[in-house]
């Protein structure tokens, strides 16, 4: 089962329908070239509705789309039907405000009829309605397309392989701290076939660099033969 929701984006009660020659030249239509000043050349005056269709599905998914409808202004009855799907739909003349040519479809069939506003500000309003259906479509299609990106990207990624720490039945975790924070003395036989360095001799103190120097004058007194009983006499 599915829901529909319309909504009326815009209404003008009166617009007048002409024929449109084949395009001779890609500088666009022009309602010079429509007989416009000639009430003959009118084929329907018609309404003119703008009305959005959203439809939701069971699963939640949602449809939108949008169609410019000429109907007779007395009945409401269909005229003819122009799907919105971009601007290439609708499109402004290059020599007047209040013209544009419009794609209608009945069925497989296609044409090209032109339509015109006795006011331009209805002709303005028109504009915009399309100029802010078409940035909606814009973002609706630039966030279909992220969502379908971003899904490619994880089913390709390649799920990664979860390591199992725990311990298995009969395991045990042993753990030393003997010996934490002692300097241990460097092996005789290194590895790197290196020998050991020595460990240098703490400095010495104040009291043993004193008793040195006296040791070592009383040695050299010694040895330059003084005495000091041999010069007893001249005291």
């Amino acid at each position: 089962m599915t829901d529909e929701i319309q909504r009326v984006l815009f209404v003008a009660p009166k617009v007048h329908i002409y024929a449109v020659p084949p395009l001779t030249s890609n500088q666009g239509y022009k309602a010079s070239l429509w007989n416009v000043d000639n009430e003959k050349a009118r084929i329907f005056t018609a309404r003119i509705r703008i009305i959005e269709t959203a439809t939701v599905t069971v699963n939640d998914e949602e449809t939108v789309k949008t169609d410019v409808r000429l109907e007779d202004p007395k009945s409401g009855d269909l005229f003819a039907n122009c799907p919105y799907e971009g601007a290439f739909c609708v499109e402004q003349v290059v020599d007047s405000s209040r013209f544009f040519a419009v794609r209608v479809v009945d069925g497989p069939r296609k044409a090209i009829l032109g339509i015109g506003f006795e006011d331009r500000s209805d002709a303005f309003d028109f504009g915009v309605a399309l100029q802010e259906i078409r940035r909606h479509m814009d973002a609706t299609a630039n966030s279909s397309n992220d969502k379908k990106l971003n899904g490619a990207q994880n089913n390709s990624a390649p799920l990664a392989e979860k390591k199992d720490y725990s311990l298995k039945e009969g395991e045990t975790i042993s753990i030393t701290i003997g010996n934490k924070g002692r300097r241990r003395a460097p092996s005789a036989n290194n590895k790197n076939g290196q020998l050991p360095l020595p460990f240098l001799p703490p400095p010495p103190s104040a009291e043993d660099v004193k008793r040195r120097q006296s040791r070592n004058l009383d040695e050299e007194e010694v040895k330059l033969g003084f005495d000091d009983d041999a010069f007893g006499d001249f005291v």
